[in-house]
């Protein structure tokens, strides 16, 4: 299962307009992903298309703003025709619920359990315990925030699955008349987050394949190469292995990966455990200065909002991934209890030492530790080029219809060896994976799984029906989105500020 499927759009359906009263005619063929466009025929307004995407936005002859569209005033979501749009989804291979149980453990559970001892450091031994639960609950929260909305969306607009920017844009045509302006800006804003922080874990992919082989490789010879270096060496075989288009082709380097991070994972877990010191050597709580530090991490680890929409676009009962019980409570429950774990028995175990990530803890001398840091060295290394996949697409996407045809493919692999050179300069001017880490979820997350869904369901229920009795809905989303912006400010303030005591420090 591939988690691009989200790309796929359809057209609008036929809405009831409050300027033009007109009938659109669309069609609609989820399996149209070769740069074709599904048709749609109109009669008075035009079509144009947003920045990075395929759904179009309609306008007025003659406008610069999109129409506003509307639906019946005293009616609820049932009135639209009773539309069912999980009848109308098109899905080649729908998966399971248990499938996609799975593919949610996959797509949350990644490199970044491995830094949740260095997210306790900043945190502390038992208020980290507390904050994790808080920060994966409410990350959760959201989730389940966002893909209500777009259920909401579908059955409104008649469209059978939307993706994550599909979702923003709608939600903002559909909500008050001062946001339809900015609904192509909002699909922008998410398509160019998404693209944003999948690069950055690239480029933090990057610098944790070459911390740890610099870690081995000194231990066996004299002269011993920067981080800096190891990154640029890295970086020239991702080069050749990001040209792959098709992702059929690097499926056998993702089982490998799985299997060997699973393996490092186990051994690691077991260092971990050996000899655990008492929980009253480790401080309870730290100074709040360091608090966004851990912030960061933490959504940084946690938060898999990229891939929820298209996990649930995929499912044979879409009604099962929200609710309660569901899909995704189960699988981001066992996420949250997982990193928890790891967090907590990571941090009491090695204290003010614990490292970014950590394998960088475990014994250089060792040869059963050495093997674990290459197994998930590989394992990393590998999935980069899964990861790349999905910002190349978006980006592509956007430039595809602007290069004359014959140029198409070079200027594909141009854009790839590029990105892959951006992500490997970027490794080498900030090799450092702690701050890196945490201005990545203060960026990008905590705009991506906080505020943006906070805003959409804003949005959808405006008016109707409405924000609940004593405004409850604008008071719960004003305090998420304010929680997110603090977020953002802060973790990206303390992480800049590490970025300048190392370089201050000459390192």
């Amino acid at each position: 299962m591939s988690f691009h499927k989200s790309d796929s759009r359809t057209p609008l359906a036929p809405a009831e307009y409050t300027k033009i009263p007109t009938v659109v005619s669309s069609g609609y063929d989820s399996e149209k992903t070769q740069g074709g466009r599904n048709n749609a025929s109109i009669g008075q307004p035009k079509f144009i298309r947003s920045d990075m995407a395929d759904v179009p936005v309609q306008q007025a002859a003659g406008s610069t703003l999109p129409l506003v569209i509307t639906r019946k005033k005293g009616g609820g979501d049932s009135d639209d025709g009773n539309y069912n749009p999980f009848e109308h989804r098109k899905v080649e291979h729908p998966t399971s619920d248990l499938e996609t149980f799975v593919h949610l453990l996959k797509g949350s559970l990644g490199s970044g359990i491995l830094a949740m001892p260095m997210a306790f450091s900043h945190a502390g031994l038992w208020f980290g315990l507390v904050a994790t639960f808080a920060v994966g609950t409410l990350c959760t929260y959201c989730v389940h925030v966002l893909v209500k909305c777009a259920h909401i969306l579908c059955r409104r607009r008649k469209i059978p699955m939307m993706g994550f920017a599909d979702v923003a844009e709608q939600a903002f045509l559909d909500g008050p008349p001062a946001l339809n302006r900015w609904s192509r800006f909002i699909r922008f804003m998410v398509n160019t987050f998404l693209v944003l922080d999948l690069l950055g874990c690239c480029c933090i992919y990057l610098v944790f394949v070459a911390t740890n082989v610099e870690q081995v490789v000194s231990v066996y010879l004299e002269t011993v190469l920067s981080v800096r270096v190891w990154i640029m060496i890295v970086t020239v075989p991702l080069i050749f292995m990001c040209l792959v288009r098709n992702l059929k082709f690097l499926t056998p380097f993702s089982m490998i990966a799985n299997i060997l991070m699973f393996v490092g994972i186990v051994i690691t877990f077991i260092y971990m455990f050996t000899d655990l010191p008492a929980p009253s050597e480790r401080p309870g709580l730290v100074a709040v200065s360091e608090w966004p530090l851990f912030f960061g991490t933490v959504i940084f680890a946690l938060e898999g909002i990229g891939v929820v929409m298209s996990l649930e676009n995929d499912m044979r009962n879409p009604t099962h991934f929200i609710g309660c019980p569901s899909v995704l409570n189960f699988g981001m429950g066992l996420v949250i209890a997982l990193y928890t774990l790891v967090g907590f028995f990571g941090f009491l175990k090695y204290g003010p030492d614990t490292e970014a990530s950590i394998t960088l803890n475990l014994p250089l001398d060792d040869k059963l530790a050495q093997s674990v840091k290459l197994m998930i060295a590989i394992a990393i290394f590998f999935t980069f080029t899964l990861q790349f996949y999905v910002p190349v697409s978006i980006l592509w996407k956007g430039l595809e219809h602007k290069i004359r045809p014959e140029r198409q493919n070079i200027s594909e692999y141009g854009l790839r060896v590029a990105l892959v050179v951006l992500c490997g300069g970027i490794a080498v001017a900030l090799p450092n994976l702690g701050p890196f880490i945490s201005l990545i979820g203060a960026v990008c997350l905590s705009t991506l799984g906080m505020i943006v869904p906070a805003t959409i369901e804003l949005a959808v229920y405006h008016e109707d029906p409405g924000y609940g009795r004593f405004n409850w809905r604008l008071w719960k989303n004003s305090g998420l989105i304010l929680f997110g912006v603090i977020g953002f400010v802060a973790g990206t303030y303390v992480s800049i500020i590490e970025f300048h005591a190392e370089f201050s420090g000459g390192h």
